[in-house]
């Protein structure tokens, strides 16, 4: 090989490497002031109170926190979908009864309620969800019922909504009679056109 070649194919490489290497080690101007930790917003600080929170590994690229599920905390949380059995008698008690069979609640024995129970229940009714078990009861029971859980002995009670009293009819003022906000108003004769 004539030395010419061979200079050039040392130099050559060794040149380019060098040149890239100080193009790697230089800085440029615009680096030189960089933000201080005090100039940093929160969100990029790290916390070092971070909880700890177990996981364990399920499968090769899934971890999973062992932590129960909403709906296991909160039993009236959970998902349900229901289908009650076609029954020509279906009623709403039978129904609450299907939904509640493996919830872990029960319906309590008060006598008032009993008038929700013996309603018969509606074609709409018979296939429910997905809907939360706190949703589904309050769907059977519809909006004239308060519904109230006693979560110690894992009973659900329904209540009926107090019914507003309309106000006692009274006699009305002559400025009232007379105002021009009231639609209806009362009309007397002068004491002259009576008879």
């Amino acid at each position: 090989m004539p030395p010419s070649l061979l200079i050039l194919h040392v130099a050559l490489p060794l040149v380019t490497s060098l040149g890239l290497l100080s193009g790697c080690a230089t800085t440029s101007a615009l680096q030189t002031s960089q933000p201080t930790a005090s100039e940093l917003p929160p969100a990029a600080t790290i916390s070092a109170e971070n909880e700890f929170v177990p996981v364990v590994r399920y499968g090769r690229y899934t971890l999973i926190e062992l932590v129960p599920e909403l709906s296991q905390r909160d039993l009236l949380q959970q998902v349900i979908e229901i289908s009650i059995p076609p029954m020509l008698d279906a009623n709403v008690g039978d129904a609450m009864h299907h939904v509640l069979l493996r919830s872990g609640y029960r319906l309590c024995d008060d006598v008032a309620a009993n008038a929700l129970y013996r309603l018969p229940l509606p074609a709409a009714h018979l296939h429910l969800g997905p809907l939360m078990l706190r949703d589904t009861l309050l769907t059977l029971a519809g909006p004239a019922w308060n519904l109230s859980v006693d979560d110690a002995a894992r009973q659900v009670c329904f209540t009926r909504h107090p019914t507003p009293t309309p106000p006692p009819p009274g006699p009305t003022s002559a400025a009232t009679a007379t105002s021009p906000n009231n639609a209806v108003a009362s009309f007397e004769p002068p004491e002259e056109a009576r008879p």
